[in-house]
Order: structure tokens, then sequence, then C-alpha cells
């Protein structure tokens, strides 16, 4: 198909042309010869305005030829010496022409997704190319030279068919995102070591067996990803003190030594999934940064307790492990009730989890059923799974004077808040009444001032009151599996909320504008509701790091949205706001 004049125009005034998706098979001649020929205008004696003035166009800076069905470059390419940008991803090219050496200006070369099987050695002259794609292809070597792009920042060279690494890399000097995953890479050259700039490396999806010790002094190193590799230990880092993400699940580690961990200071995400580490050592405590831990699918069979005082940590994976000391479903609950759970144990040094105390004449017989280990050691009142109408006096008899810290009255035949849960008021931040029958909400729950958690799921509750406005420090509720038709208003007045989850009410609507007052909210869970309409300006949300609205009847976001995570949802919604 014919390029339309007007888009060449547009070019020479602008320096940009894109051609992308139009099914070229070739690019027209008149293409490259856009900033050599007397364009078709100025044959026709025509009288130029001054937006027209053909000889003061402007040289192409930016070509984008993406997405068409281009087999080959021609050398004509060299007739278009200020190109700083070249697109070409996403064709069916096999070779690229020897002419593209002549591009001294050349500063970004895109051609990911093509059929590449080798590069030119003319590629190496560009002086100024700082970003170089070369993903998607066939390539089964790179050229020795290719540490003589010393302008290099970005070097993607995913999904190729790479054995191995020239060792001119070391040159790369300037390179700070550095992309080798799935290849067929055996080893690393340790003279990556001399990348002073590498911010990100990417290794994922190769046969690694060892890493070089000598990556680890790699000072400015952010980002470092080898899962789907097969390591059997990781490396020690002395130098990384700027490492932020270590990902190196579905390997074969197993072990994790002090070592691998002490000097990591800026540790933020740890990911150890899928591999056969049987023990963490009790110095992952040093890494006091630390938001992210994945530990799931391992032989670990006990935990450090001291665990529970990494003071950052939000989301810790540790199911599919032989774990003797936690109960599944301690584990099920979620993070902040396991971290808690490990705390307790730190301070706990009465009597074993399991041991009630022992039945003196002293004690009443109707107490002996209230284990008081648990209220006094685990600051813990539990009658849960008992089918029970009500809550023993006597489990509040109890108590006494102990602070209480957690209440599960969970899963019973409750309808109602035992009122003399407020005599808890002034200790218990943790209360589940989950799977009960609960119609509404008494005065007296409004009352326990320090509740952080709340779980009231799986009850028959259509609205929350105004007094729970009083919950002032309450982090996260659970109130799935209700009956709420509308989204409970107190909620929007609640200042520490950080996760609230709604999913499967029969909920119709929602005010983003009170949402975006929440500034602490991190997780809005509205799955299976009856969400009609989502409001664009729920964008403006930017707190929130986790949005889930399947399972409602809206037709916008489609489902392909959806799947693309929150930040694309929010995004997606922004672009919508009326302006």
């Amino acid at each position: 198909p014919p390029v339309p004049q007007g888009l060449l125009r547009a070019a020479r005034r602008s320096g940009q042309l894109s051609l992308a998706g139009r099914g070229l098979r070739d690019v027209p001649p008149h293409v490259w010869r856009i900033n050599v020929d007397t364009p078709e205008e100025a044959q026709q004696n025509l009288s130029f305005g001054a937006a027209d003035r053909w000889w003061e166009q402007t040289d192409l800076t930016k070509l984008i030829l993406a997405s068409n069905k281009l087999q080959s470059l021609s050398e004509d390419v060299q007739l278009l010496p200020a190109l700083t940008v070249l697109d070409v991803h996403d064709n069916q090219l096999t070779s690229l022409p020897s002419a593209l050496g002549q591009l001294e200006n050349l500063q970004k070369l895109d051609v990911s997704h093509n059929k590449l099987q080798s590069l030119p050695e003319e590629l190496l002259q560009l002086p100024r190319l700082r970003s170089l794609l070369l993903q998607h292809n066939e390539l089964s070597h790179l050229p020795e030279g290719l540490g003589q792009l010393l302008s290099l920042e970005e070097l993607d060279v995913s999904n190729n068919h790479l054995t191995d690494i020239p060792t001119s890399f070391a040159l790369l000097i300037n390179l700070v995102r550095l992309n080798l995953a799935c290849n067929q890479l055996k080893d690393l050259p340790a003279d990556l070591s001399a990348m002073k700039s590498l911010r990100q490396l990417d290794c994922t999806k190769n046969y690694l067996e060892t890493v070089p010790s000598k990556l680890a002094t790699m000072a400015s190193l952010e980002q470092l990803y080898l899962r789907k590799n097969k390591l059997r230990s990781l490396p020690e880092f002395p130098s990384c003190k700027l490492l932020k993400e270590l990902h190196a699940g579905e390997n074969q580690i197993e072990v994790l030594n002090a070592e691998n961990l002490k000097h990591l200071n800026s540790l933020s995400v740890l990911e150890l999934r899928d591999n056969k580490i049987k023990s963490v050592p009790e110095e992952i405590t040093l890494l006091q940064k630390l938001e992210r831990l994945d530990l799931a699918n391992n032989d670990i069979s006990r935990l450090p307790y001291t665990l529970g005082n990494l003071p950052q940590l939000k989301f810790l994976a540790l199911e599919g492990n032989p774990l003797r000391t936690i109960r599944r479903d301690l584990l099920e609950k979620g993070t902040q009730e396991l971290l808690k759970y490990l705390r307790s144990k730190i301070q706990d040094d009465g009597p074993g989890p399991n041991e009630e105390p022992p039945v003196t004449a002293m004690t009443l017989p109707s107490q002996a059923r209230v284990n008081m280990h648990a209220i006094t050691s685990l600051k813990l009142l539990e009658y849960s799974e008992k089918q029970a109408a009500e809550i023993p006096e006597e489990m509040f008899d109890a108590v006494g004077t102990n602070p209480v810290a957690t209440v599960n009255f969970s899963k019973n035949q409750l309808r109602e808040v035992p009122p003399r849960i407020v005599e808890l008021k002034d200790s218990v931040c943790d209360v589940n009444l989950g799977f009960n029958k609960i119609s509404s909400i008494s005065l007296e729950l409004c009352r326990l001032h320090k509740l952080t958690h709340l779980d009231l799921r799986n009850n028959v509750l259509t609205s929350l009151p105004k007094e729970m406005e009083a919950l002032t420090r309450l982090q996260i509720i659970n109130l799935a599996f209700n009956r709420f038709k509308v989204f409970p208003s107190v909620l929007y007045h609640l200042p520490a909320l950080e996760t609230i989850l709604l999913s499967n009410n029969q909920v119709g609507s929602i005010d983003p504008v009170q949402l975006k007052g929440m500034d602490m909210l991190g997780t809005l869970d509205l799955q299976n509701n009856d969400l009609l309409h989502v409001p664009p300006e729920l964008g403006n949300c930017e707190n929130l790091r986790t949005l889930l609205l399947e399972g409602n009847p809206f037709r916008t976001p489609r489902a392909a949205i959806l799947a693309k995570g929150t930040a694309a949802v929010l995004e997606y919604l922004r672009s919508r706001i009326p302006t």
C-alpha cells in the first residue's frame, strides 16, 4: 500500500514518521529518500504557504516500521543519517543491512520479535547507541565486539538461543539494564562484574548452575532475577548494598546461609519459592527493609520466630512447606496474622502450646475446659468451631485481668456479637467473628478502640452502624460473603483502613471521591458483586496496589484489561475521566 503524501508532508515538518501496522512487505523507496528527493508538491507550480516550504524541511530523526511484514531492510537506510530512533520490531527480518553502521546519530534500535540469526559487524560502529533491543529472535551468538558500544545503557537479548556471552560485555560500563532471560546459558562470565552502572540483571530461565562470586561485587545492582535455573546455592553478596530485589525461585537451592543474606541491607523483595530449602537462618532478621518474602513450596519445617520482628514485612508466603509449628489454618489467614503469631511465640516462655494448665483442686471444674495457657501466654481467647449459639460466660470470667489481644469466636451459630466482648476493650486488637449468623453489629463492638483487624466474613450483615467511626485504628476489615447491597459508608471515615475485603456481596456502586480520601487504602476487593458501572474517577485512587473487580456485571473495563493488573486498570480508568 502506498504511503499517503499527507503523512510524508507531516514527517518533513516534524522529523518523525510512523508506518506501523500497515501490512508493508517492503519500505517504499521514497521513504528512504524523504530527505533527498524534491517532494512532489514542489514539481507542481503551487504557491507555498509558510507551513509548506519544503526546502525548510526537518531531517527525519524517528522512523517506526513496527508490526509489518518486512523481510529485509534496504541499504538505503543510510540516506537517513539524522535518525536517532529506528523501530522495526514485530516483522519477519532474517538479517540487517550493513548500512546501519552509517547511522552515527542512532540512539535506539528496536529489532525485537523478528527472525534474525546474526548481527552485522557494522552495527558495532554506532557510537551513540543507548538502547539495543534484540529479544525474541533466533540469535545463537552475539558479535564478539559488542563491548565497543560504549554508550549502551539498555540491552535486551532475551528469548534467543544464546549459549554464551562475549567477554567484551565487560566493557559496557554504562549499561544499566541487561536482559539475558530465556536463553541456553550454562554460566555467566565473571567479567560482567566490571559493569559498574548495571542496576537490573535478568537471567531468568537459563541453565545456570552457579553464579560467579565476582558478580556479588556489583555495587550498583538493584534487581537480580535468577528464577528457573539450576542453582544449588545463592552467591554471597558482600558489595550489593543497593540490591532491592532478588528473585531466585524455581531452582534447586537447598541451603540458605547467613553469609548469603547478611550484607543485603537494602533488600525489599526476596523470592525463593519452589526450591528445596530446609531451614531459614536467624540472620534473616538482619534484612530490616524486607517487604516481601516468598518461601512457598520448599522443605522448611521450622521458622525463626524472630521473623515476626521484621518491621516492613507486608507479604510472607509459606504454603507448601512441611511446617510443624504453624497450623495450616493460620497460614490461610494472611501475613499480618502470621507475623503476629510469630511475635507472640518470641515472648512465649510459658508452657508449650498444647499443654493445658494442670487441673489442681483449686481449679473450678468448669474452668478446666478454658485454655488458660492460651489466655495468659498467647493473649488469645478462643472458642471456635463449636457450632455454639452463644459464648459460655466462663470464657469471659476466665480472662480476669489478663490482657487479651486476639479473640476468635468463628465458625459458631452466633446471631449477635457477644455483649461481654466490651470487657476486652483496653487490650483486644484482633477479633474474628467469621462464619456465624450475625445480622447486625452491636455498639459494644464499636467500643473496642484498639481494634486493628476485624473478620466478619460469612455472616448475614446488610449494613454497618455509624458508631463504627470510633474504630480509628482499624486496618483490615473482612466483610466477604455477607448481604451488603450498598458499600458501607462508615468505611469511608476510618482513616487507618488499609484493606477492605467486600467480595461476594451485592454492592451496586462505590464513591470514588470518598475512596480517594482514604490515604492508607492499599487493597480493595469487590469481586462478585453487582457493579454495573466502574466510575473512571476510581483511577485517581493511586494508593491502591490491589483492586479486584472480577465477577461483576459491568462491561468496561473489559476482562483483558482487568487481567493486566491493578496499575493497568487504574491507568485505563484515568484515561476515561471526562476532561
